[in-house]
């Protein structure tokens, strides 16, 4: 198997703190790796490293094969990064902004029109290219600057929160866009906060939490690790939150996760008969049940399951570590 990215002990510290520890990564050529994590885990500085915007303090890289420190140039040749927000000239046209990327990229007026004019075909964005893109959607943009990051033909694509902001429908968008990008052959690294992102579109995933790898695998795999289904009840009565609560914890032996704001208690379960023991314990409280059942475990409570706290909350002591 070709790996298009191999990291081994890599590190990074920016004073006290130490972004990067250790962390060791592989990515088969074409296929998406997800990097999850959540806000100052380490997530962007480990793109930075491997895009050779930072050097690393210790370990290694390389990225087809060349290694990130001592090829810095081959890397970038090979390489494009496409951040949370769009990169793109709004004054400009959509194939303004192609051409323009062509040229400085050294590509003769004429195959700069070709590749502004293939890319927008390729991105459906063939009818707005005339337009300036401050006419665009919130997915247009975003995949005008997929399509920005593909004018210098890139084996390896780096996706920094790539749908940050956009609504279900633009991120639907990205993410085909993204699928067509990978059976064209290209290999993805993409960090995300939204883990139903990552098991839409990743072949494997890696969790960094406080600078550390904590776990890779499939999200199958991932999710075996906490139990093959997960318990879901919602109390008709609000004000019983806590004591459903209690009841799934101490037949699951797991501390529940309870979301208050939709009023549900989940908790992943070794064996499905545990929910015949729950709905015995919750008609003895005499808690009325608006919701109960069995669904396969989120990657979500994966996450919540290794790091024991939530892919959206800051990291501890609140270090943007990045």
């Amino acid at each position: 198997m070709s790996y298009a990215i191999e990291v081994e002990g890599l590190v990074k510290r920016f004073g006290a703190t130490t972004a990067l520890d250790g962390v060791e990564l592989t990515v088969p050529t074409g296929t998406i790796l997800g990097l999850l994590g959540p806000n100052g885990a380490g997530k962007t500085t480990a793109v930075r490293v491997l895009a050779t915007l930072l050097q690393p303090d210790a370990g290694s890289a390389r990225v087809c094969g060349y290694d990130v420190v001592h090829q810095a140039a081959a890397v970038r040749s090979r390489i494009a990064l496409t951040g949370q927000y769009a990169s793109v000239d709004e004054d400009l046209s959509g194939t303004e902004n192609l051409v323009m990327l062509a040229r400085l990229l050294g590509h003769s007026r004429r195959d700069s029109k070709a590749t502004a004019a293939g890319l927008l075909s390729r991105f459906g964005l063939a009818d707005a290219g005339g337009r300036s893109v401050t006419t665009y959607s919130g997915g247009m943009r975003r995949r005008l600057d997929l399509a920005a990051g593909l004018v210098g033909d890139p084996d390896v694509l780096y996706l920094d929160e790539p749908t940050t902001g956009l609504d279900p429908r633009s991120r639907g968008e990205v993410w085909d866009t993204i699928r067509g990008l990978v059976a064209d052959g290209v290999t993805v690294l993409l960090t995300t906060q939204y883990l139903d992102e990552a098991d839409q579109l990743a072949d494997s995933i890696a969790v960094i939490d406080r600078g550390r790898l904590i776990a890779t695998g499939t999200p199958d795999e991932l999710k075996s690790q906490v139990g093959e289904q997960t318990i879901e009840v919602r109390p008709m009565d609000p004000e019983r939150l806590e004591e459903v609560a209690a009841i799934v914890a101490a037949v699951t032996r797991v501390e529940p996760a309870r979301n208050v704001a939709r009023t549900l208690v989940t908790a992943p379960v070794a064996e499905p008969a545990m929910l015949a023991d729950v709905v015995r314990r919750l008609d003895d409280a005499g808690i009325l049940a608006g919701e109960l059942g069995l669904r396969r475990a989120s990657l979500d409570e994966v996450f919540l399951t290794l790091t024991g706290h939530p892919a959206d909350e800051e990291n501890a002591g609140g270090e943007k570590v990045a």
